[in-house]
């Protein structure tokens, strides 16, 4: 059983400095993303955000679909253990979604 951490004051101190662009390698140790694909729904997201806590941050990522080009997409950051239950269940939802008749 994998429980969510609560929000504690020094990760809104990490993210005021991760928006300023201060954030040190040293604070990212020990913290994985999960890359959302894009066209995810979002109710998808929201549910992601509120079971497992996890921080919502910006990636820019070199997409090749057609031709080579930068996005800015989604990504979920915590510790590995909660990122990887966080794939699994993105997996089943998105499996989920696709095999819906709406």
């Amino acid at each position: 059983m994998i429980l969510a951490r609560k929000l504690q004051l020094e990760d809104l101190e990490r993210s005021k400095k991760r928006i300023e662009g201060k954030l040190d390698g040293d604070e990212l140790e020990g913290l994985y993303d999960l890359i959302i694909p894009p066209g995810t729904p979002s109710y998808i997201i929201y549910d992601m955000l509120e079971e497992f806590e996890l921080e919502a941050v910006n990636r820019n990522i070199t997409v090749n679909i057609v031709e080579r080009d930068n996005r800015e997409l989604i990504a979920l950051r915590g510790i590995l253990e909660v990122v990887q239950a966080a794939e699994i269940f993105l997996h089943e939802e998105m499996t989920a979604w696709a095999n819906s008749e709406d």
